[in-house]
């Protein structure tokens, strides 16, 4: 049996990430991986090879930390020669170019890999006992999960088993001539297989309870996005195809042909019978749990679809059982973009520091800065104006500005889970400040046309709240209950750098230390 303090289990993009901050800190690792390469992943998914993650090389920066705001798909690290657009010039990037870049990139970095061993099974007693299909027995005082989905996930629908699924019907549109197709699912998955097959199926229908959510609406990338939205041109425009809110009740095979039951949920709840040739299932996948043993099974939530994780991504029932990747997802579900690697690469890098802090005792990285305004300021708007994570994961990542209780100092931490902060210690600090970039969600969302959204003049500093686009907020802190929130006033190019910016901001952080000085000046006499 060998032993390791972590081990990880899958070389995709999440596990690779993890990986090489470990590496780096010269900690005993291993990370076991089912396929013969790293990104096995993506030999198969999206099954059309078309990725939605963007890859924008020309940004007109030349800064690799701002360049990362538009780099979907590069993973973090301190080579420029590990950048996804040494690998790919296209903006929707085939999935070849990643699985070679992911490839390339465990090698350049020399992780410890372990190749062509699929776990069979985990238990625990003490520690994590992991058993790979080749019989070897592996040890580890903290195990890592980095499987993604590895199962689709199937609504419970009466005869649901009847239907083919997107992770293994044909991809060939000649294969649906002429035919009828019901599609299941309204995510990017079941719009993706529907534009596919706008040119050959006589009808596609694509069904959910829900509506369709628009990306770019929404603000989540997750949503469906334009890159797949071709079919609703041809739903609007009377082309034989038709988007449908309703509940699937059941399906049948009856004559070669499927029988389709549906409750239409904005017709006053009208039940239809309707029939198809095809009916494809395109709703997403699940956490695949069956390899853990019954005393250290995790607990799951959202429909049984993740594992339940605390703000550190610790299983919440199992000590030292931790995630990383899409699974961390759980925690910003459908918010957020810690599905995506352009949103977990910065939630690994921040757990690296956690786990640093929680099994080595050493303390989160920042820096030491004066307190007074000018300082904050300056720093906060270099931050800002510069920070990926911030611009990537909108309020889900936060930087972090601590006063020490003389008021002179100042503890500045980056990007770290602004749950985290309120759960941890570093939330029982007297004064602390947190520091996000986020959308006006509320006023985007009350406007029914997001591409007419009623905006504040540039310089209604006052009003700077009411700014839709996305845009710095300072809170400031005592013991995890809010005492003051400023916004810095949305700006086209996302560049805060003018005095509509800098001096309010300058007035809060005046107004804010003045108030922290004469409250401590209080407490002494």
């Amino acid at each position: 049996m060998q032993h390791f303090e972590y081990l990880i289990i899958g070389a995709g993009p999440a596990g690779l990430q993890l990986g090489y901050y470990l590496e780096k800190a010269n900690r005993n690792y291993l990370i076991l991986e089912g396929g013969n390469k790293a990104g096995n992943f993506f030999n198969k998914f999206p099954r059309h090879k078309k990725l939605i993650s963007i890859n924008k090389v020309y940004t007109g920066y030349e800064d690799s930390e701002i360049n990362l705001r538009w780099d979907w798909n590069s993973l973090l690290s301190d080579s420029e020669e590990m950048l996804f657009k040494n690998y790919s010039r296209e903006y929707f990037p085939h999935t070849d170019d990643l699985v070679r870049y992911l490839d390339d990139f465990a090698k350049h970095f020399k992780l410890n890999i372990k190749y062509n061993c699929q776990v069979v099974r985990i238990a625990k007693n003490d520690k994590f006992m992991v058993i790979d299909n080749n019989g070897n027995v592996y040890s580890a005082s903290r195990l890592i999960v980095a499987t993604g989905f590895s199962k689709p996930y199937v609504p419970e629908i009466p005869g649901i088993e009847l239907a083919e699924n997107y992770t293994d019907v044909s991809v060939d549109p000649e294969d649906f001539a002429n035919q009828r197709v019901l599609i299941i699912g309204k995510g990017n998955s079941g719009f993706e297989t529907a534009d596919n097959l706008v040119a050959t199926a006589s009808l596609i229908h694509i069904a959910s309870p829900t509506p369709v959510k628009m990306g770019w609406k929404t603000k989540y990338v997750g949503h469906l996005r334009a890159v797949n939205n071709n079919f609703l041109d041809t739903y609007q425009l009377k082309s034989q195809n038709v988007v449908l809110n309703a509940n699937v009740d059941k399906i049948k095979f009856i004559n070669g042909k499927y029988i389709v039951s549906f409750t239409y949920k904005y017709a006053n709840d009208e039940i239809e019978d309707l029939v198809y040739d095809r009916v494809i299932i395109c709703t997403g996948f699940r956490f695949d749990n069956s390899i853990f043993d019954e005393l250290c099974q995790p607990e799951l939530t959202i429909n049984n679809r993740y594992p339940n994780q605390t703000s550190e991504w610790e299983s919440t029932n199992i000590k030292d059982l931790y995630f990383i990747g899409v699974l961390t997802h759980m925690r910003d579900y459908k918010k957020k973009q810690s599905g995506f690697i352009h949103g977990f690469r910065y939630n690994i890098r921040a757990l690296h520091q956690i786990l640093e802090l929680k099994y080595y005792d050493l303390q989160l990285p920042c820096q030491t800065i004066d307190s007074t305004p000018k300082k904050l300021v300056e720093t906060i708007i270099t931050r800002v104006n510069k920070s990926s994570a911030l611009w990537q994961q909108t309020g889900y990542l936060c930087d972090l500005a601590v006063i020490s209780e003389d008021d002179k100092k100042v503890r500045y931490y980056k990007e770290i889970p602004t749950d985290y902060v309120h759960e941890s210690d570093l939330g029982k600090q007297e004064n602390y400040y947190t520091i996000t970039l986020e959308f006006g969600l509320d006023i985007i969302f009350a406007s029914p046309d997001p591409f007419s959204v009623e905006r504040i003049h540039k310089d209604d500093v006052k009003r700077a709240n009411l700014s839709p686009s996305l845009h710095p907020i300072i809170r400031r802190f005592c013991n995890n209950k809010l005492i003051a929130e400023h916004h810095v006033i949305e700006d086209i190019d996302s560049e805060w750098l003018e005095d509509v910016h800098v001096k309010p901001l300058l007035k809060f952080f005046h107004n804010q230390l003045l108030s922290e000085s004469q409250s401590i000046k209080l407490e002494v006499a």
